[in-house]
């Protein structure tokens, strides 16, 4: 019999964010227009770096990757949740459980060291500019972006995999707007204590091992900056860095109440804030914090425009031309 009731559920109810009619309406207005604004950004910004070849350099390729990241972040939670808010039965399958959790766990993990090797290459150029191109070659910059993927792909893997060992016979209702790990361990009728072992030595270590490479960049960096003997140059230094500083604190912090916090199984109020904040401000916020403060972005920018600019010019001279004869 009990092996009988261990089969029952395979289908799961996001109860979402409220039950509100018109607190719906506000909402799904509210995520769509910033899924919208994470998706321009992000895609657009890989579309630049991509197209402008003096772009074409590790900081920006990194950049970039992070804004596919972030692109995969809000594409694997937000669909789901606009589809939830006007949804009569709200169900997702355990299929379906899984794939949402490999695309959020594998773009969280990549996000993870790729900010390491951003912080790394932030730290190479301003302590050690002369030697930049030797300490941060392409090849290397793209054996870290490839490195970062393998890691994400990897820790997806495990972490669904551990997941076949659990079974759900209680009951089926997830208290989240997409379908995490956390709360699937709080429905298992197994003892989920092998899986919050290995999310928190594997997620620990990942956290641990990336947040020291970014801390100690930035301490470096630090140090470099108040030695600088231009104050205009100090202060400017010391504005790029500490936004760059305020978007790793965000998406570091929320990961950590997310995955690693005590009484992680027991506390599933605190959720939701927080996911929130990983899975949609961070990915709104990182293209507009990393891009809108680099020159050579915002010189791009410009060039684009001026040239959509001029070409729209020389059509209505074209078209008046025209008329005229």
């Amino acid at each position: 019999m009990a092996a009988e009731n261990h089969s029952l559920t395979t289908e799961f109810v996001l109860l979402g964010l409220t039950d509100d009619p018109m607190l719906k309406i506000l909402l799904f207005l509210l995520f769509s227009a910033v899924y919208l604004i994470t998706m321009l950004g992000n895609l657009g910004l890989v579309a630049l770096i991509f197209m402008e070849r003096r772009l074409h350099m590790p900081m920006y390729i990194l950049l970039g990757n992070l804004a596919v990241m972030d692109s995969c972040c809000s594409c694997a939670v937000t669909p789901k949740m606009l589809e939830n808010f006007f949804s009569e039965d709200k169900m997702i399958s355990l299929n379906e459980c899984m794939t949402q959790f490999y695309f959020l766990c594998l773009a969280e993990t990549a996000d993870c060291f790729l900010l390491a090797a951003m912080a790394y290459d932030r730290y190479v150029a301003i302590c050690s500019p002369l030697q930049y191109h030797t300490m941060m070659p392409k090849k290397f910059c793209n054996q870290m972006t490839t490195g970062a993927y393998i890691a994400g792909n990897l820790h997806s893997m495990i972490h669904i995999g551990l997941l076949f060992r659990l079974a759900f016979c209680g009951s089926n209702h997830i208290n989240h707007f997409y379908c995490d790990i956390i709360p699937l361990y709080r429905l298992s009728c197994v003892d989920p204590y092998v899986n919050e072992l290995v999310l928190f030595i594997f997620s620990g270590s990942i956290q641990v091992f990336t947040i020291s490479s970014v801390l100690i960049s930035y301490c470096y960096i630090l140090l470099t900056i108040f030695k600088m003997k231009s104050k205009a140059g100090r202060v400017k230094a010391f504005s790029t860095c500490s936004a760059h500083f305020l978007s790793v604190s965000l998406f570091y912090g929320s990961l950590f109440f997310t995955y690693i916090r005590p009484n992680l199984l027991k506390e599933g109020d605190k959720d939701i804030p927080t996911a929130i904040l990983l899975t949609m401000v961070v990915p709104l916020l990182n293209p507009f914090i990393y891009s809108l403060r680099s020159k050579e972005v915002i010189s791009v920018l410009r060039k684009i425009l001026r040239k959509k600019k001029s070409q729209g010019s020389l059509k209505k001279n074209d078209i008046y031309c025209r008329s005229i004869i």
